[in-house]
């Protein structure tokens, strides 16, 4: 049965992005104090998916899974906080096209993106040859999506959600492009569904109540909210107001989609 996974991956998900929201919308003054004890967690989190890699049983699978969302959580903190982007904090220069562009465009989040890609190496390295992949699995899920989103919102989609950024990421907006559809949107929405029904039948497959099962039902469930996510680029339905009820309306009273966990 591959139901509880499901809604677990929701529930973790919708707790993790709540709480990025919650502490991202607060005093900048707090940013290095959140960071720093995220950063503990995160740590303590790593050392959980490298405790658990060799259960493969019901349990590892939910242990993988909720570390990987506690660690990615961290690197969307230090993001959104301003802490690791990458070396370009100007606005799109005026006439740019092509790959200078895209050279540009890539050089306002490289860092952030080079660090999700270490810690994609770090677990699966240590992780490597053990029974439960849970936990790097999520983790480049995560990322593949992440990148997905980036992509089509460079290339260009009818909903930004931009209205309103943090003011020390406001130059990212001038870097999307608003268009009916770009060639990438049906391939990302198309590999994402079809992805998410392959492990759905995976953990079909799989013995009931096993760490397979359950590993395949928690990608299942998140390769479908990240297809949620995508669609939510081109319907005309704000995600972020999900959230809302998350942020500290005494700094911030907004949620943008670059809050979002996906």
């Amino acid at each position: 049965m591959t139901l509880p996974p499901l809604l677990f991956a929701l529930l973790i998900w919708f707790i993790g992005t709540a709480a990025v929201v919650w502490l991202d919308s607060r005093p900048a003054a707090t940013f290095r104090t959140s960071l720093t004890l995220a950063g503990l967690v995160a740590i303590g989190a790593t050392g959980l998916v490298w405790w658990s890699a060799g259960d493969d049983s019901l349990k590892g699978a939910y242990l993988g899974f909720g570390a990987a969302i506690t660690i990615w959580a961290w690197h969307e903190m230090s993001f959104l906080m301003g802490e690791v982007s990458g070396p370009n904090r100007a606005e799109c220069p005026a006439g740019a096209v092509g790959w200078a562009r895209f050279k540009a465009a890539t050089a306002t989040v490289i860092h952030h993106e080079l660090a999700i890609a270490a810690t994609t190496i770090v677990l699966f390295a240590i992780t490597w040859h053990l029974p439960n992949q849970t936990a790097p699995l999520t983790f480049l899920l995560m990322f593949v999506l992440r990148l997905s989103a980036k992509f089509n919102l460079y290339l260009g989609v009818p909903n930004l959600s931009d209205e309103v950024f943090p003011e020390h990421l406001a130059y990212l907006k001038s870097y999307f492009r608003k268009r009916a559809m770009n060639p990438l949107f049906p391939v990302s929405v198309l590999c994402g569904s079809g992805f998410a029904v392959w492990v759905w039948l995976v953990a079909q497959a799989a013995p009931i109540g096993s760490g397979k099962a359950a590993c395949a039902g928690l990608l299942a469930g998140l390769a479908a909210l990240g297809v949620v996510e995508h669609l939510f680029l081109v319907i005309p339905v704000r995600d972020a107001e999900l959230f809302r009820w998350a942020q500290n309306t005494k700094v911030n009273t907004k949620v943008t989609k670059s809050e979002t966990m996906i």
